[in-house]
């Protein structure tokens, strides 16, 4: 597999210097190799077989976040456990070699069969299968101390709390004690009780970054306002992401509150969606942007992901972003209202794109077959039945 060559894009230069943190993003969890089948008319039915129109590979699970995060030019460090099957060389290769993602901190095991999962994206919506086996060793012993970075960015669960007196630190715990601003999310409860217990852990994070309906379920209120403003009793910024509505946040080291609606987008798949989102807004706050900027850059980030299938495949980077900013100052004068309002709220975006690189790095071909077939036109030619001003990711068919 060839690796994408590009100019590198630093958005952190002007913050480092030579004491400073090793890495800007730490992260840890589990890599799955991700089967993603597109263009599919229904669900099979029992006992049937149909023929996908598309199909791409690349890793999945947490791999989502780190390749997400190096797209954006963070120096990202990962320790996941890898199998010694073609599927762990595969996904290893892609986030070292094509993603420039730190494994140093990673492990391969004999006879532990990777994670899969296979994706079938019917409508607009999707369908897993995944297979898998527990972890050979616990995030904390394959991590050792962590090394020094500016940001984690963390899972709350009830297994591995962060926290809690009288036990032993986590992993999370030592890179915060080392000056590592931890960045929460948490997944769905899917026992249903949404325990409040959960969001005692916030105590020692610096953001916390849940969806609408886990923001409401884990702080008992009928709204995502409520819910936000619930989570900034518990932590110093505060962060509730609703979809295609947008996002708010309340920062309090700051004093800023913020809303801003998401870009109108035709979405295909929000797999890896909040992934790519959360990518955006740590950049952001590493950067020190204003609260409204953070929360914009992040919501374009992931509206530009959903309109790509595949997770990884479609996090972006600072060159398709760049793209994007052109097309939407271009369009502004003879778009409408819609036109010009997205120009004036993304207008930060000028103080930045002019330093990306003309090849900045941009969404990058990621699997098992020697090019990726997700349903897309070639690197020079739109497929058929594509819309000519949508960033396309750049993949060839098979």
């Amino acid at each position: 597999m060839s690796v994408q060559a590009y100019d590198p894009y630093d958005p952190l230069a002007g913050e480092r210097t030579p004491e400073g943190p090793q890495f800007d993003v730490f992260l840890a969890g589990t890599v799955f190799l991700d089967i993603i089948f597109t263009g599919l008319p229904a669900m099979p039915e029992a006992g049937t077989e149909i023929w996908a129109e598309g199909m791409g590979s690349c890793p999945g699970g947490i791999a989502n976040l780190a390749i997400a995060t190096s797209r954006l030019g963070l120096r990202t460090s990962l320790a996941a456990a890898f199998g010694d099957d073609d599927y762990g060389d595969f996904c290893w290769r892609t986030l070292e070699e094509q993603e420039s993602v730190d494994l140093s901190r990673s492990r391969r095991f004999e006879h532990w069969h990777s994670p899969v999962t296979v994706s079938m994206a019917v409508d607009r919506d999707r369908s897993m299968v995944t297979h898998g086996h527990p972890a050979p060793m616990p995030a904390s012993e394959l991590i050792g101390k962590p090394p020094r970075s500016r940001a984690v960015i963390v899972t709350l669960s009830a297994e591995e709390p962060l926290g809690t007196a009288g036990s032993a630190c986590n992993w999370a715990e030592l890179a915060h004690r080392d000056g590592a601003l931890l960045f929460a999310d948490v997944g769905w409860d899917p026992s249903g009780d949404w325990s409040p217990a959960v969001l005692d852990q916030l105590s020692i994070c610096h953001a916390f970054l849940p969806n609408a309906a886990e923001a409401m379920a884990y702080t008992r209120t009928d709204t995502p306002r409520d819910a936000l403003y619930a989570i900034a009793d518990r932590v110093p910024l505060a962060v509730v992401t609703d979809g295609a509505n947008g996002a708010m946040a309340i920062d309090s080291t700051t004093g800023e509150e913020a809303f801003v609606p998401a870009p109108r987008v035709t979405a295909l798949d929000p797999t890896g969606a909040g992934d790519v989102f959360g990518a955006g807004f740590v950049l952001g706050t590493l950067c020190r942007w204003p609260l409204a900027d953070r929360l914009a850059f992040a919501e374009v980030c992931a509206a530009l992901a959903v309109q790509q299938f595949g997770g990884s495949l479609a996090a972006p980077g600072w060159g398709d972003i760049a793209d994007w900013w052109h097309e939407v100052r271009e369009a502004a004068g003879h778009s409408g209202a819609y036109g010009s309002s997205l120009a004036r709220r993304y207008a930060f975006l000028d103080r930045l794109v002019p330093t990306v690189p003309v090849g900045a790095v941009r969404r990058a071909a990621a699997t098992i077959a020697r090019y990726a077939d997700v349903g897309m036109g070639s690197r020079t030619t739109p497929a058929e039945d594509e819309d000519p001003d949508t960033p396309r990711v750049p993949l060839q068919k098979e």
